[in-house]
């Protein structure tokens, strides 16, 4: 799968009304065939900053992604909400869901 993880530093004035401010995108991405993920955090130090992780099937789901009609609406909408240009991490795992953090296993609940 292709893991990505964005941060996006929000002009201050827009922060609050971020998530209804991509939530068309979101939307859209998560509609997408190949889309595994696309969710939203924001950060608990810093309100003006939101994470985004996401992760597609391969590398012809996030070629698609790129592609998208919505992708490129986004790429003009979005950027005057920003502060800085987003940071990104982007790699290709070779798993296709989350893996369980053994080290912090919660036993049978019951």
């Amino acid at each position: 799968m292709i893991f990505i993880t964005a941060k996006f530093r929000v002009l201050p004035e827009h922060a609050e009304r971020w998530p209804d401010i991509v939530g068309e995108f979101t939307r859209a991405t998560r509609g997408e065939p190949g889309c595994m993920w696309f969710e939203w955090s924001r950060s608990l130090e810093d309100p003006d900053v939101y994470v985004l992780v996401e992760a597609f099937r391969d590398g012809d789901a996030g070629a698609a992604h790129v592609r998208s009609e919505h992708f490129e609406k986004a790429r003009q909408t979005l950027p005057p909400h920003l502060a800085e240009t987003p940071r990104i991490v982007n790699t290709t795992l070779d798993q296709d869901d989350w893996s369980l953090l053994g080290e912090m296993e919660v036993p049978p609940r019951g």
